[in-house]
């Protein structure tokens, strides 16, 4: 089986006003879906970020891809991981994600593009087999993934615009009270037993006030966790570990309070140092394996958030959860804006990961049917679990009618990378900038 075609369809999905530390989404998401096809007359599908960044990346290497056995997938790591090492190797920063929007980090351009050609490839080589991706690459631990309820401050607005304008499901959510009500939602929709609250928004005080509000309505059986992207200083963020301590306890975990792996291992210091074992997580201050035994080292990080998309494909996910297991951390998995194909990609490697314990996150709830890619419309949620399908690759097949309408709104928005900071000064305060630690 030879790889004939590489076949890319950017695409833009309607996004709400949700709020970061980074700023504030845009009403679009964009998006590209990956086409492989074969000389066997089979076609492995994968999704990874959109925009002209991401495009470009998957563009060079076309050439490479085309002719290329899906089956030896080890060359083309080989090719890109070489040339992001020296690229990695002369950035005075590494390839931390603390400044830059995922998706827009030029250092882990090559694992984005590996990441989104492997998936496809593991897509074809499940279809050719007969086996779902996850036996595929070793056999699932699990037959079901557990995800959680991702909540946001935001705006008003279901995201779009003008006539492509969607419903506001969830309403304005801009203090404790209505956090509550958009968990209430979430869970009563899709189940989820787990719940995770995006920070560094409103003032420190407020945020403490919604997870305490969240225990208070949930009760201790359902773990939570709050993630600021860095928006804190040491200090700020142990004071909040402090307030938190009893709300973050029985499997839930502050993610990125602060920026660099130096200024979380001080945090942890202090909060041991009183007592408080809450355990810290990380997506920005981890983003490849060099930094995991640093992170390990200086007790930094207990928890890492995987992501296939930018830790460079489902099999690394695969060897993090290993050298993870091997360091007696915890696995998780971290969540853009996306689709039901990166959905089932995400529950397909979680499903074959033995430390990834904790509950993945996942935007799924955010986005709308009126864009879904996949053949036969959303895919389905049952107790806050996503199941492996009794069907080969990834399991799902593409909405070709959809992928029109989404590479026809990409063709018609003038959106052509995230800018979060870029939003908040259109809609919110003509003068914000993303500043670090803002609390």
């Amino acid at each position: 089986m030879k790889i004939t075609e590489l076949v890319l369809h950017p695409i833009a999905i309607a996004d709400p006003p949700l709020r970061s530390s980074y700023g504030l989404h845009a009403p679009f998401a964009l998006r590209t879906v990956v086409e492989l096809k074969t000389d066997s007359g089979l076609t492995g599908f994968s999704e990874t970020y959109g925009g002209d960044g991401p495009l470009a990346g998957l563009e060079a290497v076309r050439a490479r891809v085309t002719g290329m056995d899906p089956f030896q997938l080890a060359g083309l790591w080989r090719d890109l991981s070489a040339e992001a090492e020296r690229e990695i190797a002369a950035a005075p920063g590494g390839r931390s994600q603390t400044f830059l929007v995922p998706g827009e980090n030029p250092l882990d351009r090559h694992a984005r593009t590996f990441a989104a050609i492997e998936i496809a490839c593991l897509d074809l080589i499940g279809k050719a087999t007969g086996k779902p991706v996850c036996d595929v690459i070793g056999g699932r631990v699990r037959d079901r993934v557990s995800f959680s309820a991702y909540l946001f401050y935001k705006h008003g607005g279901g995201g779009g615009v003008g006539g492509d304008a969607r419903e506001d499901e969830y309403g304005e959510v801009l203090s404790a009270e209505a956090c509550v009500r958009e968990c209430r939602q979430m869970i009563a929709q899709y189940g989820f037993r787990e719940i995770k609250l995006k920070g560094g928004v409103l003032d420190p005080a407020m945020e403490i006030a919604s997870i305490r509000a969240l225990r208070a309505e949930f009760g201790a059986s359902y773990p939570l966790r709050i993630d600021p992207n860095c928006a804190w200083s040491v200090d700020t963020s142990v004071e909040v570990g402090r307030a938190l301590k009893n709300e973050l306890s029985g499997g839930g975990y502050l993610e990125d309070p602060c920026a660099t792996l130096e200024g979380m291992g001080e945090v942890r210091r202090r909060l041991l140092a009183e007592r408080n074992d809450t355990p810290q997580a990380s997506n920005v201050a981890v983003t490849c394996f060099a930094d995991v035994p640093r992170a390990r080292e200086l007790d930094a990080v207990q928890i890492v958030l995987s992501d296939p998309h930018y830790w460079g494909g489902m099999r690394n996910v695969q060897q993090l959860s290993h050298l993870t297991g091997v360091l007696g951390m915890g696995l998780s998995m971290h969540s853009n804006s996306h689709l039901g194909v990166s959905l089932m990609a995400m529950t397909h490697v979680a499903a074959a990961c033995p430390n990834l314990t904790y509950a993945c996150d996942t935007h799924y709830p955010w986005q709308t049917a009126q864009d879904e890619i996949v053949e036969g419309g959303r895919v389905k949620f049952v107790d806050g679990c996503v199941a492996i399908p009794d069907k080969p690759g990834l399991g799902v097949e593409l909405d070709y009618d959809q992928i029109a309408r989404g590479r026809e709104r990409y063709r018609k928005i003038p959106f052509r990378k995230r800018d979060d900071e870029a939003e908040m000064r259109k809609h919110v305060d003509p003068a914000w900038k993303r500043v670090l630690p803002r609390w």
